[in-house]
């Protein structure tokens, strides 16, 4: 009861605030007079009043900043204020901000009195050119906007035919116009009533669980029949086992009474020991009577059986597939997503998974080669967490076959999307370990490490290892081998030169995380980055062999020798260790360690290895990690 009397007044002002929005105007005239009467109090602030004043506030702010030219202030309040999932993929907004930034980029040139402020206006030009470079790259292959990526090269836009319209007088206040009609429509959308957007969120997030949650279910107990069926299995064929061992037994006892054991008997022992396959055949063609067959066929049965043919899957329509891919229902595209990932996975090793992959290659099944706006690969941004996971799971898939991450690595937009998705999925949820495994996947090629240091990944790596115990296993280990991947080149330590104090605390920290898997990666990374004197001096004033040395006490063997070769390197006044660089022309893609074993024996130096020898190629986490996602 106390709990309803605290949060009374905020609640009956939920209530008026949408019987108002619902214009119930004579029940919302005779609930205000009854809570008057009952001396009830209404919250001031729940209703739409003060949202909507703040709304007109926001969107005369931006109109003011619009009219004075003020770029920064405008595009802040724009990024703060307009939603991402509008600003990022409704088709009308991403066109009037293309033109917003036109706006602010030529404003200089259209109302300066004389000649324009050079670093201003050089300051504009860059802050545009930036923009066609990043987010405004999705509109360079349409008609409408492909003459304005040559803006920020053309000398002089006011005499250049193809602005010639940019600088008409009607250009502006037409902008001007659809900026505010763009604003009230999005401020109006969002001034519906706080129980109302309860309600709903509250629903939805409902569905959704309750959906992925049937999914999981389904998806176990597919798994627990198949175990099952192999359980029975195994214990029919131990019961057999020890049937037959106890029958031995007694015989040998026979013999030494003098009894001999007849071929039919040595038969029909061998015969239960074979597989059902085998057991017709042996009984007929094999001659127990000869010394030594029966074992020489008992061992032949234990070895791998030739290969059969494997029989080539059905081919597919996949026009109607991404078609539907696009244009379906989020149960139908989850639904699609899945199959094809099955398709790839459960697939049998060789000529059949070759098939299907270069069936998918071949028929472009992500969009990697395609210029629509309307792509496969945009549902890694779609609305429903399930199909961007689904789709995650496909991505994944794919960049675990060195095919497909060649297929993958064609279009620059992937990787682009997939950094972005990284970045946006805030939970450590199935989506953004998915994303996780393709990254780190794509640092076994050299061209994409490049792309990744360039965009900062090691800067948001080592910001979600500053607290490992809030990640799963797989994301702690998949973040740590990424980590040690880009470390490897000298551009990736030279971005952790930037911040070596950090990223010095973060490691030694991993050092003693209670996930061993990432040991050798953590060791890995260490090495490589005391490469960079500057490094060595932080690591040196921050005590970092005495952390060390107390790692050795409690390490095995091998943690100790590595760390070992981490001192030693620690200690080496060496400028710069050219030698360890993994910058070599060569693609690391044909190196993939597909074992924890392999990837620690490429990890940091071993018992073989000298210290001037140590890890110089990308890995990838080992187990069942390495293979398919699930």
């Amino acid at each position: 009861m106390g709990d309803v009397l605290a949060h009374e007044s905020e609640l009956l002002g939920l209530v008026k605030e949408y019987l108002d929005f619902a214009e119930f105007e004579d029940t919302l005239k005779t609930f205000s007079k009854e809570c008057k009467i009952k001396g009830k109090p209404l919250s001031k602030t729940a209703g739409g009043c003060l949202r909507d004043s703040k709304s007109l506030i926001i969107q005369k702010d931006l109109v003011a900043a619009f009219d004075s030219g003020d770029q920064k202030v405008f595009f802040n309040l724009w990024e703060e204020h307009i939603p991402s999932s509008i600003r990022d993929r409704d088709s009308l907004a991403q066109k009037l901000e293309f033109y917003l930034h036109i706006h602010f980029a030529i404003y200089l040139l259209k109302h300066s009195v004389g000649r324009p402020d050079k670093e201003d206006l050089e300051e504009r030009i860059s802050y545009f050119k930036t923009y066609l470079e990043t987010k405004g790259a999705a509109l360079s292959q349409t008609t409408e906007f492909l003459p304005f990526y040559a803006l920020p090269f053309v000398p002089n836009p006011m005499v250049h035919p193809s602005f010639k319209e940019l600088f008409q007088d009607s250009w502006t206040p037409e902008l001007k116009l659809k900026l505010e009609k763009f604003l009230a429509l999005i401020f109006k959308a969002s001034n519906t009533p706080k129980l109302l957007t309860l309600y709903k969120e509250n629903g939805q997030s409902h569905k959704e669980m309750s959906q992925q949650l049937h999914q999981q279910l389904v998806e176990a107990e597919r798994r627990s029949v198949t175990y099952l069926k192999r359980y029975n299995k195994i214990q029919a064929d131990y019961h057999n086992l020890i049937g037959v061992t106890a029958e031995l037994v007694d015989s040998l006892e026979a013999t030494v009474s003098g009894k001999m054991i007849t071929p039919e008997y040595l038969q029909s022992v061998c015969v239960r020991l074979f597989s059902d396959q085998m057991r017709q055949s042996l009984a007929h063609s094999v001659d127990f009577t000869r010394p030594g067959t029966a074992s020489t066929m008992l061992r032949a049965s234990l070895a791998p059986g030739k290969l059969k043919d494997v029989p080539l899957l059905p081919s597919l329509d996949y026009e109607k597939l991404k078609k539907d891919l696009i244009l379906g229902s989020d149960r139908l595209k989850a639904f699609l997503l899945q199959a094809l990932r099955w398709r790839l996975t459960t697939s049998l090793p060789g000529e059949q998974r070759e098939t299907v992959l270069e069936a998918y290659i071949g028929n472009d099944l992500l969009d990697c080669h395609s210029h629509s706006q309307r792509r496969v690969l945009q549902l890694l941004h779609s609305r429903s967490e399930v199909v961007r996971q689904y789709m995650a799971r496909l991505v994944n898939a794919f960049a675990s076959l060195a095919e497909g991450r060649l297929y993958l690595a064609q279009s620059t937009k992937v990787l682009q999307m997939l950094e972005e998705r990284l970045k946006e999925e805030d939970e450590d949820i199935v989506t953004r370990e998915n994303v996780l495994g393709a990254l780190q996947k794509f640092s076994l090629r050299r061209p994409l490490q490049t792309a990744m240091i360039r965009d900062g990944l090691i800067f948001w790596l080592i910001d979600i290892l500053k607290d490992p115990d809030c990640l799963s296993d797989y994301t702690l280990e998949y973040s740590v081998a990424l980590l040690m991947n880009l470390c490897l080149r000298s551009a990736g330590k030279n971005m952790c030169a930037k911040v070596a104090g950090l990223v010095l605390k973060v490691l030694s920290d991993l050092l003693g995380h209670e996930n061993h898997e990432i040991q050798p990666y953590v060791n890995g990374a260490l090495y490589s980055i005391l490469s960079i004197p500057s490094i060595r001096e932080e690591a040196r004033a921050m005590g970092m062999e005495d952390i060390l040395r107390c790692f050795i006490k409690e390490g095995n063997a091998e943690m100790v020798r590595q760390i070992e070769f981490i001192i030693k390197q620690l200690n080496s006044e060496e400028l710069l260790d050219g030698v360890l660089e993994s910058d070599d022309d060569e693609d690391e893609d044909d190196e993939i360690m597909t074992n924890t074993g392999k990837a620690r024996r490429k990890g940091l130096a071993s018992a073989q290895q000298s210290a001037d020898e140590p890890l110089r190629r990308p890995v990838t986490p080992g187990g069942h990690r390495t293979g398919y996602p699930v």
